[in-house]
Formats: structure tokens, C-alpha cells, sequence
């Protein structure tokens, strides 16, 4: 988990899900949610096989990479929201 603030300064937190099923190969993939809000950007095509994989990709992540990918899943309309 890693948190960063978008272009315009907002808290964001970024990390890794795990989806169910049989097939391990890409199993988690990155989410990123604004700290004050139950909103979340999912990122399906940004994948790992491990946790350990996604973790260590996350933390290494620029944030101006960080940003890029946020607006990126924003701008496809990527995101939904959790009441």
C-alpha cells in the first residue's frame, strides 16, 4: 500500500487486489482509492502473480507514474464506487 496525492492534492492510496479463481497467473492487479472516500479506480490490466510482485512494484512506483496511471483509469472510466 502506498499513498500519494493526485495533480491536484488529493490523498490517494494505491495497492494490490487478489481475484478469486483457479489460474494464478496475474492474479492481482492495482486499485487506487482516495483516502477520504470509499470510491475505487480498479487498473485491470496492471497485473502481478504475487502479492510480494505487486508490493514491491507499488512502493518502487513514481508518482508522477502513480498520477499517470490514476488519470489514465479516470479517464476510461475505470473507476466505481462502494457504499
Amino acid at each position: 500500500m502506498r499513498e500519494f496525492t493526485d495533480a491536484e492534492g488529493r490523498s490517494w492510496i494505491a495497492s494490490a487486489v487478489e481475484e478469486e479463481g483457479t489460474d494464478y497467473k496475474g492474479r492481482f492487479h492495482l486499485v487506487m482509492s482516495p483516502s477520504d472516500s470509499d470510491e475505487i479506480v480498479e487498473l485491470r490490466d496492471v497485473r502481478w502473480n504475487s502479492a510480494r510482485s505487486a508490493r514491491r512494484t507499488i512502493e518502487t512506483m513514481s508518482v508522477v507514474e502513480l498520477r499517470r496511471r490514476l488519470r489514465s483509469a479516470v479517464g476510461r472510466g475505470a473507476s466505481k464506487s462502494h457504499a
